[in-house]
């Protein structure tokens, strides 16, 4: 039975959209915004200030015939989102449980989504091939043989919410557009040869997904098995051309030495090669210490003991401690920050106060930037240890290329970080005493320009207003009498 629901913008524009009992609430959403002519990727729906699940049909949401739905704008930050993706037999045999669980940023997309859990982050180090499928066909679709088999393209099916997903179009679609703004999703894959060979859906993969938010390259497959057994094949990831993710603004760290003063002295493809290399400082006494000082510098003002006061005030109450969903959303939250890093530069600072700058992506490892380090080193043979400012060596990066030791997700390092590289106990001082760089990298340095202190002058403080004196309160006149007000005076009327 059809009926009518009423969807009112937040300029009190109003859409009237037809349901019956099966349709999704992200459909009426869609269908309002096209009617509002807004973009539906901006709102949600809301009722009587409650948030409408979106991924759900209109049976099953209680609203009745003629509700009155409200669109309200939804944060500009993607949330989390715990992914669950049901494998098939035989791939969920390897799997424990058979299903793939990883949280995801809400505006990636479905595509994107494979990509990630096809990595092997989210299976034990296992990579599993979702989207670069091929099946070995030895006969035409008449049924007569054909000789060597031809790869035809196996694409996933996605089932969500009831609502199946096939084609490269759907595949474009974020998990936010579907109605998944939060929470937890469970996707059931399934596969389905197409009549396309195998290298012309790669060619078109290339043409649907180009623009949009790529995923980690994930390590060249197997070779595919012989054609005569017909499984899936691989192709390798070479063929599936990724392109990074969009970049948000990491949060703010303490800045590291000084900027370098000019371009990087390395422009190579190489991802060994380090962004740069900066030379040891030639004076002995670092310049924070040579900047001029005045005493008035070491003086605390009136907003610093203020500061000190409310502090004070703060530590001195009662704080309740996190619920375990308070903690759960932050933890989704901070991975899913983590996820949307593109890249992170990491300054490694050497014994002899030489240091070198490498741009690090989410497949980078402990075990590579130990490689890089060796790469720039005059005896590479030296064992050293790579460890992070403040910590101890328990917190020191491993040389280890599992995905634990990843220098995002396991380190959790983002924006802009500094790395001590400290001796191992075996080198001995005489080797410590040589030149840390080869002499051909160490030609490539530059020198560190230390930024100048902006020149400010210092605000006088405002003289306090003075005080009246009890005699000028007291006189209300020029004879120092007191004022009576004409009300309280007495006499004829």
């Amino acid at each position: 039975m059809a009926s009518h629901v009423v969807v009112i913008g937040s300029d009190l524009r109003r859409a009237t959209i037809k349901v019956t009992p099966g349709t999704y609430l992200i459909d009426i959403l869609q269908e309002a915004c096209k009617k509002l002519n807004i973009s539906s990727d901006k709102y949600i729906l809301k009722h009587k200030q409650k948030t409408v699940d979106l991924t759900v049909p209109f049976r099953t949401t209680g609203l009745v015939g003629g509700a009155k739905l409200e669109l309200v704008q939804k944060s500009n930050t993607p949330s989390a989102v715990q992914i669950g993706l049901q494998l098939p037999q035989p791939e969920a045999k390897e799997i424990p449980g058979g299903r793939l669980i990883k949280k995801l940023p809400s505006d990636l997309t479905l595509w994107g989504v494979l990509r990630q859990l096809e990595s092997g982050d989210a299976s034990a180090g296992r990579n599993i091939n979702i989207t670069a499928r091929g099946v070995a066909r030895t006969s035409g679709a008449d049924g007569v043989a054909s000789g060597a088999g031809q790869l035809y393209y196996e694409t996933p099916v996605l089932n969500i919410m009831g609502r199946d997903y096939t084609t490269f179009a759907d595949f474009q679609k974020t998990l936010a557009q579907l109605g998944h703004n939060s929470g937890s999703v469970l996707i059931r894959l399934s596969f389905k040869t197409t009549d396309q060979t195998l290298f012309e859906a790669m060619e078109q993969i290339g043409q649907f997904f180009k623009d949009t938010r790529g995923e980690p390259t994930a390590p060249a497959p197997p070779e595919p098995p012989a054609a005569e057994e017909a499984p899936a094949a691989q192709l390798p990831d070479t063929q599936v051309p990724d392109t990074p993710m969009a970049e948000v603004p990491p949060p703010a760290q303490e800045p590291l030495d000084a900027a370098p003063a000019a371009a990087p002295a390395f422009k190579s493809d190489d991802p060994y090669e380090p962004a740069g290399i900066y030379l040891a400082p030639s004076n002995s006494t670092p310049a924070a210490a040579l900047a001029p000082a005045a005493e008035s510098d070491f003086t605390p003002t009136i907003a610093h003991a203020k500061l000190h006061q409310s502090l004070l005030l703060q530590s001195s109450r009662n704080k309740r401690l996190p619920s375990d969903k308070e903690i759960e959303a932050k933890a989704a939250d901070h991975q899913a920050r983590l996820a949307s890093i593109k890249s992170v530069l990491v300054k490694v600072r050497f014994p002899d106060n030489t240091s070198s700058d490498w741009h690090v992506d989410h497949a980078a490892t402990g075990a590579f930037l130990h490689a890089a380090v060796r790469r720039v080193m005059a005896d590479p043979a030296l064992p050293f240890r790579l460890v992070l400012p403040g910590s101890v060596g328990k917190h020191a990066i491993r040389d280890d290329a599992g995905p634990k030791h990843s220098l995002i997700a396991g380190y959790k390092l983002q924006g802009r970080v500094l790395v001590n590289l400290v001796w191992d106990d075996a080198v001995s001082p005489a080797q410590r005493q040589k030149p840390f760089l080869r002499a051909n990298v160490a030609e490539q340095g530059q020198a560190i320009k230390v930024p100048e202190m902006p020149e400010y002058e210092v605000e006088e403080p405002a003289p306090a207003p003075k005080a009246e004196s009890s005699e000028t309160k007291k006189s209300g006149d020029g004879n120092g009498g007191s004022k009576v007000p004409k009300w309280f005076k007495l006499g004829k009327k």
